[in-house]
């Protein structure tokens, strides 16, 4: 089957395939990129160089917008995939509240729109829900509209640019590429989960949790009004719970496979992965193989650590996006993760900027523990089974079946936080009494008392969070008087007991 892929999309393949047989054979390269010295800089050519453009360019855009002189490097052409971005609308708010699109332009990048969306396990709940994920995103428009803003402001984009080390001085930082150095007074790293940077910093560290994503665009499809967020029709197939989605989308519809596991050398590799998705696509779509024109075809894995956000250790550098390690261990992260904290970061940035906040202390504030993220790790054990487990080949299933229909009896205040990555402390209390315990308590053993221990302390302070958010806002008034410095450890003080406890 994997014939039917192109050529040259074999050959991406196998180099992503040989990407992840390496991170299970604890075989990655690991280069020393981040050092320091203590000498002083004279001047500096940037106020923050931005490495990694894709997701980048939007918190460059907003930091220029601030009067700051910003740079971004990326490796490649800073340009979008052709591939859809699927959002909620209300989480696109954040572009025209920031000025970064008007309202017109932001209806020129929605190239998709639908509603409802199933939700589905094999042998059990069905429900259907509206307005999550049912916003299609052109990258492409997107990125090239954001770019243009950013230039005319001022800003300098450096394309097929690769960031090859970076110094850490006492007023500055010294970056270089492979084709110059530049000096900026703080360094953003946002290149993903596999930046060198975080490479170096996690020294090789394995993730506690991977989450592996086969999919593809095709026409051929009689039936593409709705969307699917998470589906199953089949138990545990290759010590593997597969999950699915499916999008309309511009150029046909969409369908992913997706499944979360460890990282065992014995897990399954993504070539046997999507010969497992073109096997099973015809089924979960009630269509032929040969009746699909495929446009292209999509994969990749994502990694996920219980160590959230990682913790930086150098003055002048912040990690943002996936490179920060904050993302949820049941989500992809990437686009919807950025849109969700993107006025956050810049608002946090500038405090960090304008009062010199830059030690690693200091930064280190902007991207805080959040407990609405790290509760999330026990659903993503629950969500998989261990290479070595005889499980009940569809506990996962009646599991999923079993909270959901608990979640959907509860309503939309309930089911639709946890469906996009902002789980409440309100919305969980209410859910888990409910669960039948003979779903849970066969899973226990598997999932082990020191994950289930950890988890209980993150749902703690995930309510104390709750609670402090509406305490610290009041104090809001008290703060007229504070110095630049107070301010800003208030102002991060306050985001994390916001972000942290899920709310918007």
């Amino acid at each position: 089957m994997i014939s039917l892929l192109p050529e040259d999309t074999r050959k991406k393949l196998a180099i992503a395939d040989q990407m992840w047989y390496n991170l299970r054979h604890d075989n990655q390269p690991i280069k020393t990129v981040i050092d320091t010295n203590k000498e002083t800089l004279k001047d500096v050519d940037f106020d923050v160089i931005i490495c990694g453009g894709t997701l980048g360019i939007f918190l460059a855009t907003t930091l220029q917008k601030k009067g700051y002189k910003i740079g971004v490097i990326e490796k490649s052409i800073l340009q979008g995939r052709e591939q859809e971005w699927n959002i909620s609308r209300h989480e696109l708010n954040c572009l025209l509240e920031l000025e970064l699109l008007t309202p017109n332009e932001l209806e020129m990048i929605i190239f998709t729109e639908y509603n409802p969306a199933r939700i589905s396990f094999h042998q059990g709940y069905e429900l259907w829900i509206k307005d999550v994920l049912n916003v299609g995103v052109s990258p492409k428009l997107l990125i090239s509209i954001i770019q243009e803003k950013f230039l005319q402001l001022g800003g300098i984009i450096l394309e097929n640019t690769a960031f090859n080390n970076a110094m850490v001085s006492e007023n500055g930082v010294i970056v270089n590429t492979d084709k110059q150095s530049l000096k900026t007074r703080l360094l953003i790293d946002s290149m993903g989960h596999f930046s060198p940077i975080i490479k170096q910093v996690r020294k090789g560290e394995k993730p506690e949790g991977v989450c592996l994503v086969m999919g593809s665009c095709g026409k051929g499809f009689s039936d593409n009004e709705t969307g699917d967020l998470i589906a199953s029709f089949t138990p545990i197939q290759n010590q593997c719970q597969y999950f699915w989605e499916a999008f309309p989308a511009k150029d046909g519809r969409t369908t992913y496979l997706f499944t979360y596991v460890d990282s065992h050398p014995d897990r399954i590799s993504l070539t046997e992965l999507m010969t497992e998705y073109l096997r099973l696509l015809p089924e979960y779509q009630q269509i032929d193989l040969e009746a699909i024109d495929f446009k292209r075809f999509l994969f990749g894995f994502f990694p996920a650590y219980s160590q959230s956000p990682i913790k930086i250790r150098w003055d002048r550098i912040l990690t943002v996006g996936d490179s920060s390690g904050s993302q949820s261990p049941v989500s992809f992260g990437g686009f919807g993760a950025m849109m969700r904290h993107l006025s956050r970061l810049t608002n946090a940035i500038d405090e960090a900027l304008s009062g010199n906040n830059l030690s690693a202390s200091d930064l280190a504030l902007i991207q805080p523990y959040q407990p609405n993220i790290s509760v999330t790790w026990l659903f993503q054990k629950t969500m998989s089974v261990g290479v070595d487990i005889q499980a009940n080949p569809n506990q996962i299933n009646d599991l999923m079946s079993g909270v959901f229909q608990v979640m959907d009896k509860l309503g939309d205040d309930v089911l639709k936080p946890f469906l996009q990555d902002v789980v409440q402390f309100s919305g969980l209390t209410k859910t888990l009494p409910l669960v039948n315990p003979k779903l849970v308590l066969p899973l226990l053993p598997q999932v082990g008392l020191p994950i289930f221990l950890d988890w209980l302390k993150h749902y703690t302070n995930l309510g104390i969070y709750s609670g402090l958010y509406p305490v610290g806002k009041s104090l809001q008034p008290l703060t007229k008087n504070l110095t630049s410095q107070q301010k800003y450890y208030y102002h991060r003080w306050l985001d994390m007991l916001q972000y942290g406890a899920g709310f918007k």
